[in-house]
């Protein structure tokens, strides 16, 4: 197995450690000298970046939220003067006010190297053609992918996000072996793929890697079985820097962090207490090599776990879990509290079931109800096949659930991130989610 960065990618974890906290101490150092931000929340703290004297200290530092990237719109959280900001990108800010990212030259250099490093774990290397199918423009994917692609080697195609019969033309004319977008449009795609008469099997195509929304391994094995290529994940966040923050090897065991740019820590969401490894959490990312906005104790609001055993691929680095859910996602039907993630792995072991559902909220007087529709394969007769699915549903949630089974394709197909739960009680929609380990 390739590794990019093998001296920093398989350094002994006491060297880790050590080159960890050097770093801590000078972003410390940097926020609160020049971020007012940080210098207010420290003082407020009573606490100075030297009182900072181990890892277990970091707990005394305060949080730092989207809220409150949102309240100091656009660059109030900046380090560095905008003179020395090369590249900006935005969240979409479909659920309020944007949060806006700087990156310095340095920044973006780090990020090429961090992506690098994805690529290589998934397999990518200088002899493969890359199609890049995420957005370009302000969603950080698209350029994230690209400059990470040509910095191993690679060929790169930015076709961007879309038009999915050029997609298809362009992976057969133009030899593509690696195919990055959304796990949920390169399911989409194998779709058109087969309606159109287009065997995968005649394509270059072997490699994939997803990432930009949460999906499940039996979603995995659906794109690995419809595309014939080896799919892995990867995950980041725009706050943070962008894909890059972690990324699965050919193991499929867990994704390795990046931990010479990033602390990691798991909290419990409710009480804010530090959790020790292997215990199930909200991820918690302090940068540790940002210049233009170095974030100290970001909560992602993703509940995951980590842990530091070894790989077989021969990296040390830390290994996480694929989010089990998101700390403002668990839903709450009748007395239940239940992650859309537990929902859908519950839904995956359905034989007869395709890999796409929609969860539709509603409210009946004052309780919130809850319905699935999921797709099933065409043999499948649907009355008794609801019920049958119905009652897998309560004794796996404990939670009566309505099902309504939908034919093939009926279920709305996403050129960009899925949106599985659709919330019809007023509030915002709710992202798919999963957990697998």
């Amino acid at each position: 197995m390739s590794i990019w960065e093998k001296q920093a990618e398989t350094m002994p974890r006491d060297e880790l450690e050590r080159l960890q906290f050097e770093r801590l101490q000078s972003t410390l150092k940097s926020v609160y000298e020049r971020v007012s931000f940080y210098q207010n929340a420290f003082r407020d703290q009573g606490i100075l970046p030297e009182d900072i004297r181990t890892f277990s200290d970091l707990a005394q530092l305060p949080f730092t939220t989207k809220d409150d990237l949102r309240e100091d719109y656009p660059y109030g959280l900046f380090a560095v003067p905008l003179s020395d900001v090369v590249r900006i990108h935005s969240s979409s800010g479909t659920t309020g006010r944007p949060t806006v990212v700087g990156y310095t030259q340095h920044d973006l250099d780090t990020w090429t190297e961090l992506i690098a490093r994805v690529l290589t774990a998934g397999g990518v290397s200088q002899q493969d053609i890359v199609q890049v199918s995420f957005g370009y423009g302000l969603f950080t994917g698209g350029f994230g992918l690209h400059y990470g692609a040509e910095r191993i080697g690679a060929t790169v195609i930015p076709v961007s996000s879309g038009n999915t019969s050029r997609q298809i033309t362009i992976m057969q004319d133009l030899g593509t072996t690696a195919l990055v977008c959304t796990p949920s449009y390169a399911l989409h795609l194998s779709e058109a793929m087969e309606e159109s008469g287009v065997n995968p099997e005649t394509l270059a195509l072997r490699l994939g890697l997803f990432g930009g929304e949460p999906w499940c391994e039996r979603m995995r094995i659906e794109i690995e079985d419809r595309l014939k290529i080896s799919a892995t994940d990867n995950y980041g966040l725009s706050e943070v820097m962008g894909p890059g923050v972690s990324m699965e090897c050919e193991c499929k065991a867990g994704l390795h962090i990046n931990e010479d740019h990033f602390l990691t820590e798991i909290i419990d969401p409710d009480s804010e207490e530090v959790l020790p490894p292997g215990k199930m959490g909200e991820l918690v990312i302090t940068t540790l090599t940002k210049e233009a906005l170095p974030l100290i104790r970001y909560r992602t609001g993703d509940i995951t776990q980590v842990k530091t055993d070894p790989c077989d691929c021969g990296r040390t680095f830390a290994r996480m879990a694929k989010p089990a859910g998101r700390t403002d996602d668990m839903l709450i039907i009748r007395g239940v509290n239940i992650y859309p993630s537990q929902i859908e792995m519950a839904l995956m072991e359905i034989e007869q079931a395709e890999p796409h559902y929609q969860l539709i909220l509603t409210r009946e007087g004052a309780m919130d109800q809850l319905e699935v529709q999921l797709e099933v394969k065409e043999s499948f007769s649907h009355p008794k096949l609801e019920k049958k699915i119905a009652h897998h549903l309560k004794n796996k949630l404990g939670l009566s659930i309505s099902v309504q089974l939908v034919e093939p394709k009926a279920l709305q197909r996403s050129e960009g991130k899925a949106n599985r739960v659709v919330d019809l009680r007023q509030q915002a929609p709710i992202s798919e989610l999963w957990s697998r380990f």
